[in-house]
């Protein structure tokens, strides 16, 4: 799947919205700002601040979508809604500081986590988009992320089978560069941007090897190759799975100090 279908919206319709939106707001910034002295403390500053915290709050809600998605209808909208609505709600925060940097270390901590949260968030959505379909389009294997492991050691007893009376040069070869790379998942960084990633350069050596043993021992290589490539593509899953199942942790946990400093934050301007 190339970048620019990734990057293309689900739902065209929500996206316009939100554009139209942000450029209302941003609209309604200059005109204020023009006509009076911008202050988050007032006015429509002040609307802001409340506007964002408003849609921030929605946000959480999020988890508390299930079961039956009420009251957007469906887990669709509710998705379609936290993402669009999140990236309102950064133009929000920016708007109610009237586009200047934070004075205090509140107000700088508040800035940074509304935007690592929204761009971590972002993030989310290009990896469910992105990783599915790379993994559907690039791999012939299919597995699911708990079984992997157990597959991977029955690739490895295969190829233990496989190479049981192999003769001097393969089975070295199999002990030295293979039998260790078969022991268990290997995940890496590289399968996120290519599902094939160095797929050719590990496979090199069987290839070489192919050419200095007898026409039997090669159909042998062939096969041991054969599980070595379905060992690989195994490797991918793992890695592109546990990035589906971990991104969260850059997500969830600064939404939810987010939400404990902007609750101080509301409680000190009423207070003070």
């Amino acid at each position: 799947m190339r970048y620019g279908q990734v990057l293309r919206p689900k739902e065209p319709r929500n996206a316009r919205a939100t554009a139209g939106a942000c450029a209302v707001l941003v609209a309604i910034f200059v005109a204020g700002a023009t006509a009076w002295p911008w202050s988050p403390k007032r006015g429509l500053g002040l609307f802001f601040g409340l506007l964002a915290a408003g849609l921030f709050l929605f946000e959480m809600l999020y988890p508390f979508r299930r079961p039956k998605a009420r009251p957007l209808g469906t887990a669709k909208a509710w998705s379609q809604a936290h993402v669009y609505l999140g990236v309102v709600a950064l133009l929000a925060v920016v708007i109610h500081a009237g586009f200047r940097l934070p004075r205090g270390t509140l107000g700088w901590a508040l800035l940074v986590l509304s935007a690592w949260t929204t761009a971590s968030g972002l993030l989310g959505v290009w990896l469910q988009k992105w990783i599915p379909a790379a993994l559907a389009e690039g791999l012939r294997v299919e597995a699911l992320y708990e079984r992997i492991p157990s597959l991977v050691g029955q690739l490895l007893a295969e190829a233990d089978a496989l190479m049981a009376g192999a003769d001097e040069v393969s089975e070295r070869f199999y002990r030295s560069e293979v039998r260790g790379a078969l022991a268990g998942p290997r995940p890496s960084w590289g399968f996120l941007f290519d599902v094939r990633a160095g797929r050719d350069r590990a496979l090199e050596p069987f290839r070489r090897i192919a050419q200095f043993v007898p026409p039997a021992e090669k159909e042998r290589i062939d096969d041991l190759m054969t599980i070595f490539t379905e060992k690989i593509e195994l490797d991918a899953h793992y890695s592109l799975q546990g990035v589906l199942r971990r991104w969260l942790v850059l997500h969830v946990p600064t939404a939810g100090l987010l939400m404990g400093l902007l609750a101080l934050h509301v409680f000190a301007w009423a207070w003070y």
